[in-house]
């Protein structure tokens, strides 16, 4: 009993950490949490596993210099202790962003990697948050990650096994999976079986994230889009691409045959996804910045590639605000 009662308060102790593929709606959950009185959640950490090779630690050097041009982690102007090793460095960057609301329960936001969480805190709760990856490859296409439906369903594929694969290995205590579909329906009721396990009770004003953000309130309108907004030629891609995934989420049908989508169309949907990619970025950052970001690279000049990145992150935060 005393050991069980051990593993119970460690696993309060640690942080959780919302996962699952991006644009599934775990910033709109995240915002939700944080409204929370006793709930802090930071948006986007991957800077917390990205680094980490395959077995050991990644070398602290290059971390400090990654970390000294990494867009998701300078807003946040963390203090870098030079003194800790890699994981105790980690920690810190959570424990500092949660200290500043003086919030007892404490989390973060990882969309890849999220398995590598378990080697820095192994008692990390982990909230899945699952999406129809129909409205997941729609939603990556606008953000300029993919040049169609059939790249745009890669994350939202590479997460979802991932998840399948971790979370059989995970104890009850420390796995929750949650749709993004009926987290829409019924906010009240969802949020409140996740406040349970994460060991609080619900708070009403976690639906008052609209009032100092971008983000409506839950309209289930939000649901579904890819009915209206995807063709029955990008329905038959993703059918043929992630149809047996999402049957098995419990998805609906999308009543479209899947492609045959042999050697030949794939070379020309990658061909048009890196089109399209570089149409995006060239109207971002100008077609003279990707030049000098590519002789940069070639040549090897880290200053001048440092000095692009730079200017690069600036232009992004602004179309992210």
């Amino acid at each position: 009993m005393a050991a069980l009662s051990s593993t119970i308060a460690s696993a309060q102790a640690a942080p959780f950490f919302l996962v699952g593929s991006e644009r599934s709606g775990t910033t709109l959950l995240r915002l939700m949490l944080a409204h929370h009185a006793r709930i802090e959640c930071a948006p986007e950490f991957e800077f917390l596993v990205e680094p980490i090779p395959a077995q050991g630690w990644p070398a602290l050097a290059d971390v400090y210099e990654w970390l000294s041009t990494n867009r998701i982690f300078l807003p946040h102007a963390l203090e870098i202790d030079r003194t800790l090793d890699y994981p105790a460095l980690m920690k810190s960057f959570v424990t500092q962003y949660g200290k500043r609301s003086k919030k007892p329960l404490h989390g973060a936001t990882c969309h890849k990697h999220f398995d590598r969480l378990l080697r820095i805190w192994p008692e990390a709760r982990l909230v899945h948050l699952l999406r129809d990856g129909r409205d997941v490859a729609r939603s990556c296409i606008g953000m300029g990650w993919a040049g169609n439906v059939w790249f745009g369903a890669q994350r939202w594929i590479e997460a979802e096994e991932l998840w399948a694969a971790l979370a059989p290995r995970l104890p009850a205590a420390q796995r929750y999976e949650l749709r993004y579909e009926d987290l829409i329906r019924d906010p009240e009721r969802q949020l409140a079986q996740l406040c349970a396990f994460l060991g609080t009770d619900y708070d009403a004003g976690m639906l008052d994230y609209s009032r100092d953000s971008s983000y409506e309130r839950p309209d289930p309108k939000l649901i579904g889009q890819w009915k209206q907004k995807l063709t029955p030629a990008e329905l038959a891609l993703l059918e043929a691409r992630i149809g047996p995934l999402l049957r098995a989420r419990g998805y609906e049908e999308s009543g479209v045959a899947p492609a045959e989508v042999g050697g030949a169309q794939r070379f020309a949907l990658s061909v048009q996804d890196r089109l399209a990619r570089f149409s995006f970025r060239r109207q971002r950052y100008g077609l003279a910045h990707l030049a000098q970001a590519r002789l940069a690279r070639t040549l090897n000049l880290s200053a001048w590639q440092r000095r692009l990145l730079c200017a690069q992150n600036e232009i992004d935060n602004r179309h992210l605000q």
